[in-house]
């Protein structure tokens, strides 16, 4: 709310100052607004907000947003402690993940070492 506030504060005083208008004058602000046709800047805001989020879930390109939105948090409560050993664990999954990351590496290396 902070920054709405301040993007309001700055339009009406670049509003102020388009129709060169002082504060001691005590023009009211829907006076000024109705004179310069201007939209809120905060209106403007949501709605270029929510478009983007439309935007965003529409996508399909398998980014992170529509998987993001679509999430769904595990239900219950987990165990208490430590994990077992063997238990559920993700360390297949990290493992690969070191593995690529390794492949990657030695791919980059590579390229750069026959450029030279």
């Amino acid at each position: 709310m902070g920054l709405i506030r301040r993007l309001r504060v700055t339009q009406r005083a670049m509003e102020r100052a388009m129709l060169v208008v002082a504060l001691r004058d005590k023009i009211r602000n829907v006076e000024i607004r109705k004179r310069t046709r201007v939209t809120d800047i905060a209106q403007r805001v949501s709605k270029l907000k929510w478009q983007w989020a439309g935007h965003i879930v529409r996508r399909r390109d398998g980014r992170w947003g529509p998987k993001v939105l679509e999430w769904q948090p595990r239900t219950g409560k987990r165990n208490v402690g430590r994990p077992r050993r063997g238990g559920r664990t993700t360390l297949g999954e990290s493992q690969e993940g070191i593995w690529i990351w390794n492949s990657l590496q030695k791919t980059y290396v590579q390229q750069w070492t026959s450029i030279g």
